[in-house]
């Protein structure tokens, strides 16, 4: 693992040697690299925005200083960098990486290098639950092959006619829905396998949602235990289990990711951030906010 140590900022570099097999559930987004996928509105049903099995040669970097939904990467040949926790982390065949919403998101391929993976893409409404209850990014191991072959199968489904001709992905073809309803069950299955170890003990849940609306609160471990009437040992043995970070741990993720949040929206001074989020020295914040993040507050992507 490498700590990151440059400022990012939006970035789309993708090889014209890419091989991608995507499909997006609207045609709304007119973004380049997603034109040319097949439609598919049965995505909707579990709020999936776009999916895709990829081959990307470097030079291949993408930067999403602040994602608006779930995002689900999974590897199967290759290997490529995934940023998480300020840290950048290999991602080999494998082995799954899923962000929630929030967080930012930031991948390459390594020069001269090419990744295979596939992904799923969902887009959360305001006010629903999103894919898991962990609120920092995951990584773990995962076999993907039943997911890849799930969203080629879907893919093909899309793009071919019924006596097997190829269509031009723009238009719209003579689908076998029953087939594509099947497909994308099995993709949100698969998908869901990855997601069931982080759905959080509901007394993790309730408590880090509480502590989510009052960041700017002097939180113990004390008095974070006597939220959902735990012990501190017993507290700290859930949140390891079900976060993988101690309560502490947690309380300054959440403290920095809504800090993100602030440096991106408001015109705040980093005195006034520092202070909603519960910190009274600016310095102390700013150094753990670059520890956690891997840049400055003055330097965050999408700062105002």
């Amino acid at each position: 693992m490498r700590r990151s140590d440059q400022n990012l900022s939006e970035t789309d570099i993708r090889s014209p040697h890419a091989e991608v097999s995507m499909v997006r559930a609207d045609a709304e987004d007119t973004r380049t690299w997603l034109t040319s996928a097949p439609v598919c509105p049965e995505l909707n049903r579990y709020r999936i925005r776009h999916l895709a099995v990829a081959h990307m040669p470097s030079p291949f970097k993408i930067v999403r200083t602040r994602l608006g939904g779930s995002y689900f990467l999974a590897c199967f040949g290759g290997e490529g960098c995934v940023l998480v926790d300020g840290r950048w982390i290999k991602c080999e065949p494998g082995h799954a990486v899923l962000l929630p919403p929030g967080t930012l998101h930031a991948f390459h391929t390594k020069p001269g290098r090419s990744w295979d993976f596939c992904w799923v893409r969902y887009q959360e409404r305001s006010g629903q639950q999103p894919l898991t209850s962990a609120q920092t990014p995951v990584i773990a191991e995962f076999d993907s092959e039943g997911l890849r072959l799930a969203i080629l199968g879907l893919f093909h489904e899309c793009t071919a006619s019924k006596d097997g001709i190829e269509i031009d992905p723009r238009e719209t073809p003579q689908v076998d829905s029953l087939a594509i309803g099947r497909w994308i069950d099995l993709v949100q299955h698969y998908v869901l396998r990855f997601v069931a170890p982080t759905r959080l003990d509901p007394r993790i849940w309730q408590l880090w949602e509480k502590v989510a609306v009052s960041l700017d609160q002097p939180w113990s471990i004390t008095e974070m235990a006597n939220v959902v009437h735990l012990s501190e040992k017993q507290l700290q043995r859930l949140c390891l289990k079900d976060l993988g970070r101690s309560p502490r741990q947690q309380l300054i993720w959440l403290r920095m990711r809504r800090a993100a949040e602030l440096l991106v929206e408001r015109r705040c001074k980093i005195e006034t951030i520092a202070s909603r989020v519960g910190y009274k020295n600016p310095f102390v914040f700013s150094t753990t906010f670059k520890r956690v993040m891997g840049w400055s507050p003055s330097d965050y992507p999408g700062r105002l």
